[in-house]
């Protein structure tokens, strides 16, 4: 593809296994004259599995956003190309990328897609659960307004994907059980990984399953709508 000046390319990355990245998006990121990026360390394994030139790394930190957009908006105004990659996955769906994206538009510059892997639609794509409609939340809020957010959500006529650290699990499990009650769930964890783990039952049986099992790695989570499933 021709590489078009003075255009930030938003480049979805692979979730895990690194064969999972699209031929467009390894030749942006060949052709662009820097890299905008989480962690320059796991952006430079990428980077090596696939030969790309060494080229300048922009670090772009969660919550220090606001830092990298002047010198990202001077070189797209020097007329170069640029791409925005996260640690996983799409930028901007629970990752760093909005704000970028909001300013760059802003400043009158094109932002172009080069889609890819996400994890809501990696489990989507395995679900046995109706996903037809689903909302998504993503990460919860960890202290202030998390209790409101998950009433809130109860409220949902459709599945509800969240997003959970492996230290937060069991906790979220049971916040689920408390606020949801025992519905069906479709749990992911560290998919397309070597450990990969895919659960289908109800949230009572996650939490017995997961009691026993790893809980390290990231967790993708779909809860059922409505009434509950199996005691009801």
């Amino acid at each position: 593809m021709q590489i078009k000046p003075s255009t930030l390319y938003i480049v979805a990355t692979p979730i895990g296994n690194l064969e999972d990245v699209t031929y467009r998006a390894i030749q942006v990121l060949k052709d662009v004259d820097a890299i905008i990026c989480e962690d320059t360390r796991v952006t430079v394994r990428l980077l090596e599995r696939y030969d790309v030139p060494r080229k300048t790394l922009i670090p772009h930190y969660k919550n220090q956003e606001a830092r990298t957009i002047a010198p990202v908006i001077a070189r797209l105004k020097n007329g170069e190309s640029l791409a925005l990659v996260s640690d996983a996955g799409t930028p901007g769906i629970s990752d760093p990328g909005y704000f970028m994206v909001s300013e760059v538009v802003k400043a009158g510059f094109t932002v172009e897609p080069i889609p890819g892997v996400t994890a809501a639609t990696a489990l989507l794509s395995v679900s046995h659960i109706p996903n037809g409609h689903f909302y998504f939340e993503g990460f919860l809020p960890h202290k202030k307004g998390r209790q409101t957010r998950l009433k809130f959500l109860t409220e949902m006529d459709c599945g509800v994907i969240f997003y959970e650290s492996t230290h937060r699990i069991m906790k979220f499990f049971n916040e689920i059980l408390g606020y949801f009650g025992d519905r069906e769930v479709l749990v992911g964890r560290e998919l397309t990984k070597m450990h990969e783990t895919i659960f289908r039952g109800t949230v009572s049986e996650a939490i017995s399953f997961f009691e026993e099992h790893s809980q390290k790695g990231e967790f993708v989570v779909l809860i059922d709508k409505g009434q509950l499933t199996k005691d009801n």
